[in-house]
């Protein structure tokens, strides 16, 4: 059985740091299309800076730092890598279509739109590559199961198989 959280310990989830290309191209992005605006900007001792842009009135940043190197792997694709990492950051939209209309030649499209009605009616996604490459999911309606299994079966079935990576 899983042990319960004390709520009143738990703190929000705040940020995100990106390592970027071009920061100001990155927070440009965001910035237009997502509705971030500059927070912060902390100077460092070495002549780089770190700009925080905040999404909206939410409590939510993207803390965004100077690349100092090149990419050592191949860019994603799709709607992101396929082994353990970030696959991709996610916003949602009303409308994934108008969302794409309103991007115009900023949204680089990677995989999509698809619907995902069988699963959760009304679920329509694109993904997309920011400047720096990183894919960002678009999405409509998506809603929470209102009973899902618990994670309390998985684990249990977990003792008896152990997990895969095919």
């Amino acid at each position: 059985m899983l042990k319960k959280v004390d709520v009143m310990t738990l703190q929000i989830f705040s940020q995100v740091a990106l390592t970027c290309k071009d920061p100001i191209a990155t927070e440009e992005f965001y910035s237009k299309h997502f509705g971030f605006k500059r927070a912060r900007v902390a100077k460092l001792s070495d002549g780089d800076q770190i700009v925080f842009i905040k999404m909206g009135d939410s409590a939510f940043y993207f803390e965004l730092f100077q690349a100092k190197e090149e990419l050592p792997i191949a860019p994603p694709t799709r709607d992101g890598y396929q082994f353990p990492s970030v696959r991709h950051l996610a916003f949602k939209v009303n409308d994934v279509d108008a969302k794409l209309a309103e991007m115009g030649d900023a949204a680089k499209i990677t995989l999509g739109p698809l619907n995902f009605d069988t699963y959760v009616p009304g679920w329509r996604t694109v993904w997309m590559a920011d400047p720096d490459g990183r894919i960002v999911e678009i999405s409509q309606g998506f809603a929470d199961e209102q009973n899902p299994p618990p994670l309390d079966a998985d684990l249990a079935a977990r003792k008896t198989q152990p997990a895969k990576v095919s």
